[in-house]
């Protein structure tokens, strides 16, 4: 009994080892398996994508000489051959990927190192029902953010690997450019803003481009941070008096702090702001405002004032809310904490509404509000409908996961990681499917796999858009030289 179970054993493994050679062809009949995982970058392993997203182009690092990836699902399979770079057909990705969504795919891969053929454990992917949206604007900047003589804000297209510029700092007199974000979504509705003698805050609004000048006497600074009504009438922002700071030792290289902040909404057709006692306290920082999804409410990163910089480590933002009646263009007259620093014991900053309203992403830092070079800073999910709130420890890494933007169907967030290396940001995207559980995230996809090994430039903001946008780096330019800024009261 146990010779004829051993036979047969054998008859399965002969089998399948046929099968391997047979979909390998012409790999050679003596694979070997190996149990460690892939020696792939970047890592594509076990993750969901979208059906439209552009090739998951990837490197094995294991010094292979010849490669054969296998994708298989129910009814259809893709199969691409290579070297140690693994780049698929763009047409045939495309087409593969409409075949199959909503089902998880096998991917296996054997690969010839050192006159060895071997077959590594397989991997699945999750090709979601629903897509990303089509497009990402984000700021190239060198990552130390005290230097900007090449800073960049481009536009890529998410289904393939087009990209182009759409503000070029070089153009405008070398001067900073900051924070390219959009309403709802829509490359019709944008911002960012210009500094230097002739900037202000360029609104890109229905395929016009007008330059403003965000600030009234009651307020401390121009405006810096923001976010659009839903309506598109307003915006909201924080003024802020910034300081950086030089840490001596450590990986938090830069710090960053606010001396004085507060919040103020922009009426873009009747060029006025409004403020509200309530959001603009002498002993209160308020910071990074963001509207809900239906408008009625801002969410905002607010903390005592403490003496700074000694006591840095003190400064600790909650999550709060305050109403907004959109008809009447008030703020309301209560603040709401959602998420306290001293319950909690860390630091509050870019809350994030999903469209739907169910939602809002925020990340935690041990302090203060600038956390791209706070290692321990992390995602959290609060659920707005029950108020739980999702540490999401699979999308986390042991370095800063920040400036995070929702996609329009709210199933996908994009957001800035400095995984890795823990110096370069590079944008990751992640899904949240029905149920509302979140998948690992992966990296953006580029034509050449080795891209981010070579290029030395932070994603800076990647916000996600369903539609590009309709001006180029030449049209900021001419409203950076040319239109009179328009001036708020």
């Amino acid at each position: 009994m146990r010779i004829m179970k051993r036979k047969s054993l054998f008859s399965l493994y002969l089998v399948g080892w046929l099968v391997v050679c047979v979909a390998c062809s012409p790999v050679p009949c003596d694979v070997e398996l190996v149990a460690e995982p892939v020696p792939m970058t970047p890592d594509y392993t076990n993750v969901a994508i979208p059906y439209n997203i552009a090739p998951l182009n990837f490197i094995l690092t294991g010094g292979a000489d010849a490669s054969r990836v296998s994708i298989c699902g129910k009814q259809d399979s893709l199969v691409v051959s290579g070297a140690e770079k693994v780049c698929f057909s763009a047409g045939k990705w495309k087409e593969f990927l409409n075949k199959v969504k909503g089902e998880t795919l096998t991917v296996k891969v054997v690969a010839k190192v050192n006159d060895r053929w071997l077959q590594y454990p397989s991997f699945t992917w999750y090709i979601t029902p629903e897509p990303v949206d089509g497009y990402m604007s984000y700021r190239l900047i060198e990552p130390g953010y005290e230097v900007w003589n090449a800073l960049q804000l481009r536009e890529r297209n998410l289904e393939n690997f087009d990209e182009r510029v759409i503000a070029d700092n070089n153009l405008v007199e070398g001067n900073c450019m900051n924070c390219h974000i959009y309403g709802k979504q829509d490359g019709n509705l944008s911002m960012l803003h210009l500094r230097g003698e002739k900037g202000g805050t360029i609104l890109n609004r229905g395929g016009k481009l007008r330059k403003l000048v965000l600030k009234n006497d009651s307020m401390v600074s121009a405006a810096v941070y923001g976010d659009f009504h839903p309506s598109g009438r307003y915006a909201v922002f924080s003024s802020n008096i910034i300081i950086p700071g030089f840490h001596a030792e450590g990986n938090k290289r830069l710090e960053v702090y606010d001396t004085a902040s507060g919040l103020a909404i922009a009426d873009l057709e009747h060029n006025r702001m409004i403020v509200s006692g309530m959001t603009n306290q002498k002993k209160v920082l308020e910071t990074f405002p963001t509207f809900s999804a239906d408008g009625k409410w801002i969410y905002y990163c607010a903390a005592p004032l403490v003496a700074l910089p000694d006591s840095l480590h003190q400064l600790k933002y909650s999550l709060c809310r305050i109403a907004f009646d959109a008809t009447k263009g008030e703020w309301g007259n209560r603040v709401d904490t959602l998420w306290s620093a001293n319950k909690y014991k860390g630091s509050v900053c870019f809350p994030k509404a999903s469209p739907d309203g169910s939602r809002l992403l925020f990340t935690v830092a041990d302090y203060g509000t600038f956390p791209i070079w706070h290692q321990e800073t992390d995602l959290r999910m609060l659920d707005l409908r029950t108020g739980q709130i999702d540490a999401l420890q699979v999308v986390n890494s042991d370095r800063s996961d920040t400036y995070h933007s929702w996609a329009s169907n709210s199933r996908w967030f994009a957001f800035a990681s400095k995984r890795g290396d823990g110096q370069y940001g590079r944008p990751y995207l992640a899904y949240i499917d029905s149920e509302g559980r979140v998948y690992k995230p992966f990296v953006l996809p580029q034509k050449d796999p080795e891209y981010y090994n070579n290029t030395l430039k932070s994603y800076n903001i990647p916000e996600l858009s369903n539609t590009p946008v309709s001006f180029d780096a030449a049209a900021i330019k001419q409203v950076y030289e040319q239109a009179e800024a328009e001036v708020f009261k």
